[in-house]
């Protein structure tokens, strides 16, 4: 493991931003922050200027990952490692880097649709964001924002990118026969201590979104479970409850957002180890829980 990049931002494109406001500050807890220069909203959960940036426009989906290089040196090694695998990056332009607040910024497209950029330098301030609604912060340090799931049709090949492209490392694998004949598999991959930073699901057929989730992990438990209860309280519907996963031991739920997309809200998870000698097969999603919520009527 090389632990030469991280997640460092996600964009998704909506018709109304503006609808996603109280669910990311007033449920989910993050700090809002300054529009970018194209006037897409943003918000962080640690001292980066931006993790989540939400624009206007028809996609309703994930249109960008960034992960950032921790260096220019792990930035040259991974558009180079991508051009080697023939998914060759571009060279972004000053619109680009000024948008993403980075320094540089390759872009290439991923195989299940979105662009990838690979970005060295984004902009931090000396401290981290204050969350009032999540006190404890949220885990970041050495292991980027949180987590995303992506579900494609174009499953080889995305696991191709990730791991000959971005250099990711297979942490394990989901494998369970959802009904008669409908088999789920899940791949897990690592970029550094970070269970898993990217997850991709393998799709029977084109879905609406190609984002299933993104995950934001607290310090303290506590903020976790009264995120749990602002969602509830806020009659959002509620796919996972509380559980614990089985393979990366998460404590955690989901809710879906007004977007669509699912935001798992997780305490606890277990890290990567070197040597990982844990790359194996799991057939059960969660140890407990995850069951869907009743969630309670607005107030």
């Amino acid at each position: 493991m090389s632990e030469s990049i991280e997640l460092g931002y996600l964009r998704v494109e909506v018709a109304d931003p503006a609808a996603l406001v109280p669910f990311f500050t007033d449920v989910i807890g993050l700090a809002p922050g300054e529009p970018t220069t194209d006037g897409d909203l943003t918000w962080s959960d640690d001292a980066a200027s931006q993790r989540l940036i939400v624009g206007v426009g028809p996609a309703e989906d994930l249109t960008t990952l960034g992960f950032e290089a921790v260096d220019a040196a792990a930035f040259e090694a991974t558009v180079a490692r991508l051009a080697a695998a023939v998914f060759a990056a571009t060279e972004g332009d000053a619109a680009r880097f000024a948008a993403r607040r980075v320094e540089r910024v390759a872009v290439v497209d991923a195989p299940w649709g979105s662009a990838v950029e690979v970005a060295l330098g984004l902009e931090r301030a000396p401290h981290p964001v204050s969350t009032p609604l999540v006190p404890g912060g949220f885990l970041t340090a050495g292991q980027g924002f949180g987590h995303t799931v992506v579900a494609t049709t174009e499953f080889d090949e995305s696991v191709r990118f990730a791991t000959e492209g971005l250099g990711m490392v297979q942490s394990d694998w989901l494998e369970m026969e959802l009904a008669p004949g409908i088999v789920l598999e899940v791949r897990f991959f690592h970029c550094n201590a970070r269970h898993h930073t990217l997850a991709l699901a393998k799709a029977p057929f084109e879905l609406p979104q190609v984002l299933h989730r993104v995950m934001f992990e607290t310090i303290d438990r506590d903020d976790m479970g009264k995120a749990f209860d602002r969602a509830f309280a806020a009659g959002l519907p509620l796919p996972n409850g509380l559980g614990r996963h089985d393979n990366d031991e998460m404590f955690s739920f989901y809710v879906a957002s007004p977007a669509g997309f699912q935001v798992e809200v997780g305490h606890g998870a277990r890290q990567i180890s070197e040597p990982w000698t844990d790359d194996r097969r799991y057939d059960q999603i969660s140890a407990w829980g995850h069951q869907p919520v009743v969630p309670a009527p607005p107030t």
